[in-house]
């Protein structure tokens, strides 16, 4: 009797990925509505209410982790981050209305990244900021943690400026002012794990038609001046690089005469630029 052989099981498809997540997704959800139940239940105990607080934490440990990647290439272990991102969850936990109907971690996230934000801050900052700054971003961070949970979404910067009391420039500028939380070189790594070049490696380099920016915009109004078969000759030799014999051929002149136009139109140009300056 023959034997069939078969390969390795194959992999869940990215579908079945999209699928798992999503049931994931779905049961964090109803455990954490569970939880909260039972954390603003007056009539239980407090070991019972304790419990499902831990739980709760415990529970969106995968969020914080998740906001402290955003700021793994800082300078900072990624331990310390997810350790003061956990205090942001337990802040948030201990303040959520469930009543606002809106999704936990929607409301946890702005206070999570708030607090790893302020320990940069605490740190110090690679560029001196000036205080009221430094004052604004925290207010910002609180601000935007409220207007989340009563909008059941992240607030405008002008929401936020009619909020704190402030123009819609300030609240920009003191978000900017993250930047300044720490500078990184740029021989670093972005920690990926295709072991990619350094950052310097990922600036672009200068454009070589930069300096004939200045150049092609003085000549703009000089070659409305021109008439149309001049204009036309300068356009067939300079942007499509004919040759005059191919210049000649398409407008129904000799080279020779393509020659002469060419020769003359630059030349007026060369006057009336230098007239110019």
């Amino acid at each position: 009797m023959s034997q069939t052989t078969s390969g390795p099981p194959s992999g869940p498809t990215p579908e079945e990925r999209t699928d798992a997540r999503r049931a994931g997704i779905e049961a964090t959800r109803r455990r954490s509505a569970e939880l909260f139940v039972d954390l603003r239940d007056e009539t239980a105990s407090a070991a019972s209410r304790d419990a499902a607080r831990d739980a709760l934490v415990h529970l969106h440990l995968p969020l914080v982790e998740h906001c402290a990647r955003r700021f793994r290439n800082r300078g900072e272990p990624f331990e310390d981050l997810v350790q003061v991102g956990t205090i942001g969850l337990i802040k948030s936990v201990d303040r959520f209305d469930t009543d606002r109907g809106v999704e936990f971690s929607t409301y946890a996230t702005p206070t999570i990244i708030g607090e790893i934000k302020r320990y940069f801050r605490d740190k110090g900052w690679a560029i001196r900021v000036p205080r009221r700054l430094q004052e604004l971003r925290m207010q910002i961070g609180a601000t935007s943690a409220e207007l989340t949970q009563s909008l059941g979404r992240s607030p405008t910067p002008r929401e936020l400026a009619e909020a704190i009391g402030c123009t819609v420039e300030e609240i920009v500028e003191g978000i900017e002012s993250s930047n300044a939380y720490s500078t990184l070189s740029l021989d670093a790594s972005d920690d990926s794990d295709d072991g990619a070049a350094s950052m310097l490696d990922a600036i672009g380099s200068e454009d070589a038609g930069l300096e004939h920016v200045e150049i092609r915009e003085s000549i703009k109004p000089l070659l409305d001046k021109l008439d149309a078969r001049e204009k036309k000759i300068l356009l067939l030799r300079f942007f499509k690089n004919m040759t005059q014999s191919q210049i000649a051929e398409e407008i129904g002149v000799s080279q020779m005469h393509v020659s002469r136009l060419l020769n003359r139109t630059l030349e007026q140009l060369r006057t009336s630029l230098e007239e110019a300056d």
